[in-house]
């Protein structure tokens, strides 16, 4: 294997960024097709070479290419979810079903808003919801 860019300490561009990238793919691609990573905790120069430029293409990465928050959405609201779907429910009726405000019941869908208790109630005997998720989000 060929190594290119040994005296390489960061990244300083978005150009050099797209290349020593592009490298790297070719590196892990030719370290997949020789076998060189079926081997667990195995020491050879694709492992190295990946380990060497994989640390400069994170921290280039990491300084320009920040993650953003991811949100997940609640077994509660998946659950909710899968019941308006099932039942071809719009927001309005299932607001209406669970004698809460429609403002409410996006609010609470969104994430923003907890489980009042009525609905929590309404939820186990209307929409078969499992109490536990229930009581998770009051």
């Amino acid at each position: 294997m060929k190594m290119k860019y040994l005296d390489l300490k960061e990244i300083k561009d978005l150009s050099q960024f797209k290349e020593i990238k592009a490298y790297y793919e070719d590196i892990l691609q030719k370290a997949t097709e020789t076998g060189a990573l079926e081997v667990q905790d195995a020491d050879n120069e694709y492992i190295k070479e990946l380990d060497r430029i994989g640390k400069i293409v994170y921290v280039y990465e990491r300084l320009h290419f920040p993650a953003k928050n991811l949100k997940f959405k609640s077994p509660l609201i998946i659950s909710i979810e899968n019941e308006l779907d099932k039942r071809q429910l719009k927001q309005r009726q299932a607001a209406e079903l669970l004698d809460v405000k429609e403002s409410t019941f996006s609010q609470i869908m969104k994430g923003k808003r907890s489980v009042p208790k009525i609905m929590a109630k309404k939820l186990y005997s209307e929409f078969n919801i499992d109490p536990v998720l229930i009581l998770e989000n009051l």
